[in-house]
């Protein structure tokens, strides 16, 4: 529909005399489709050609009549309503989607940028639990969908492998911990070991001396901290790899917060340098107050630097080292203060690129209703989710489809493909709340069902083949039935929803469109006969069965769902 758009706008600006981005962004899409395809409403223009609302769209009604370029136009009031060439958009559209169809999504407007994006960042030592899935997921479509506009991406795992926690890990395992115990589920046993040391530091405050203690030992570089240390980073590391593998995640860069601990004296030697600095009850913050927020802490009173002056150095890195000039981080609200006050100082030291500095905010995950506590020890894996629903997405295979080959390979892809998609689909800043009887639900608006969509176009295109029936590559002169065009209509709308879905960094405008294209083949499949078809009807069902196949498994595959042929 973006090509149809832009059409409509050069062509009403062209009549009105008025800049085509003016009309572009006017346009609207009706809210019954009997009223037409596209909408101009006359009102914003009202002003500056001091007319009346009613007269602005005669005028552009008998200019866009004459222009014959579209089927129908009419007026409401101060409204334009147009009705396209089905058949025009039709053969434009399908032909897009079988030679190209990022095309049909992008426009590479990212070419020749770089962009990095910090996403998932668990905690070493600590489970890599159901809340890590909204910042991993999300993260991993914006970085494809990124690479789909065109920009160079560096996907970063901003590792949680220091701080005061380490020391407390290092008491407990000295304490209560057994070697081989642990070895056998590093990071399960560890957080055992964790959660008992609080519960013990409630009742024996001595113990939180002992942690500290430790950790200092671990940044002096105390020969058995660092062993121990280094020993819990590569243990997790295996953990967290296998809960990747399952999701199809990857990243460029693995650097937790210790690779920046040789780089923040520079960034607090060129805060001072600059004038930045001023002490606050014996801490070094920078004074944020013009801007509405509290001072940015950069060095505590005992010296010791925090969150701001790690991410002031990493950002710096990623920009100068990574050659990144889009800085991405996907990280929960309640971090939207610090983001802010880390790029308002990025700006205050004079770095440009700081108004290209994002911090993509979003809801939390509950479980059957519950908030989750690390620290209190009330986690869910991620990894026996994503276990349980292949399992039981295996179950759902072994009553509905028996005999379906690769039942395994299946039942992994709907399995973590409910999961992901259940958390996809809400816009990002809501809270998600994980339910295994909502998630593999094949009838509502899940993760199984478009899949089951993307199968069932996959079975139609297969009796084809075996028919000896090609998909078309150029369609007949057969006119669009309602529901024919209704799938086209919903296709067509790809690109606007892409761009928008970047520009918001909003992955669930990527999955409410594949429902919405879902819904209208499967309306189009329930009523229009595709084999037994004949001729230029049976070519056009053909080569929109295509299409919506095409479309589906791009979508899915930009919000990290895998497409089954077969289910």
């Amino acid at each position: 529909m973006k090509s149809q758009k832009k059409l409509l706008a050069k062509t009403a600006s062209d009549i009105l005399d008025l800049p085509e981005i003016d009309v572009l962004s006017a346009i609207e899409y009706p809210p019954q489709p009997e009223l037409g395809d596209l909408a101009v409403p006359c009102f914003r223009f009202a002003k500056a050609l001091r007319k009346s609302p009613q007269s602005i769209a005669e005028q552009v009604a008998d200019g866009l009549a004459k222009s014959g370029l579209f089927a129908k136009v009419a007026t409401a009031g101060g409204y334009v309503n147009i009705t396209l060439n089905r058949v025009a958009v039709a053969t434009e559209t399908l032909q897009t989607v079988q030679q190209d169809v990022e095309s049909l999504f992008s426009s590479r407007r990212g070419t020749g940028q770089k962009a990095a994006v910090d996403f998932s960042s668990p905690n070493i030592a600590k489970p890599f639990g159901v809340g890590h899935l909204r910042s991993t997921m999300i993260g991993q479509a914006i970085v494809r969908m990124l690479k789909m506009d065109g920009y160079e991406v560096a996907g970063v795992n901003h590792l949680g492998d220091w701080g005061t926690q380490f020391g407390k890990n290092i008491a407990a395992y000295l304490r209560w911990g057994d070697e081989e115990t642990v070895k056998k589920n590093p990071v399960r046993e560890l957080f055992h070991l964790y959660v008992r040391f609080h519960q013990e530091a409630e009742q024996n405050p001595a113990l939180d001396d002992e942690a500290r203690a430790w950790f200092k030992k671990l940044e002096d570089g105390d020969e058995e901290a660092t062993r121990l240390w280094k020993w819990f980073i590569g243990e997790s590391l295996k953990a967290f790899q296998q809960t990747y593998d399952l999701l199809g995640v990857s990243f460029d860069h693995y650097l937790g917060e210790s690779f920046y601990n040789d780089k923040m004296q520079a960034v607090i030697e060129e805060l001072g340098n600059k004038g930045l600095l001023v002490e606050s009850e014996g801490a070094e913050v920078v004074d944020l107050s013009e801007w509405n927020m509290p001072p940015c802490i950069i060095r505590k009173s005992d010296g010791a630097t925090i969150y701001a002056t790690r991410d002031l150095a990493a950002a710096l890195y990623r920009h100068d080292e990574l050659g990144a000039s889009h800085l991405i981080y996907v990280v929960g609200s309640e971090q939207s203060l610090h983001f802010a006050q880390v790029f308002k100082v990025l700006e205050l030291m004079g770095r440009p690129w700081a108004q290209n500095c994002r911090h993509v905010a979003f809801g939390m995950m509950k479980y059957n209703g519950e908030r989750l506590s690390t620290r209190r020890g009330k986690v869910v894996y991620l990894e026996d989710v994503l276990d349980r629903a292949i399992h039981e997405a295996k179950s759902i295979i072994e009553q509905k489809n028996p005999s379906l080959a690769n039942k395994d390979d299946v039942a992994r892809m709907v399995g973590i493909g409910a999961v992901v998609f259940n958390d996809l689909k809400s816009y990002r800043m809501h809270d998600v709340d994980f339910r295994y009887e909502d998630v593999l639900n094949f009838d509502g608006e899940t993760g199984p069902y478009v899949q089951y969509t993307h199968a069932r176009a996959c079975s139609v295109l297969r009796k084809a083949e075996e028919a000896g029936l090609a998909v078309p590559t150029a369609l007949g002169a057969a006119e669009l039935s309602d529901v024919e065009w209704r799938l086209v209509y919903q296709i067509g709308q790809a690109g606007e929803i892409f761009e928008r879905a970047l520009d918001e960094f909003d992955p669930s405008l990527i999955s409410r469109f594949v429902l919405d294209v879902c819904h209208a083949f499967n309306r189009f499949y329930h009523d229009s006969p595709i084999l037994t078809a004949e001729g230029d009807v049976r070519a056009l069902r053909l080569a929109l069965t295509d299409a919506a196949r095409i479309v589906i498994r791009q979508a899915l595959y930009l919000v990290g769902v895998e497409a089954p042929e077969a289910m």
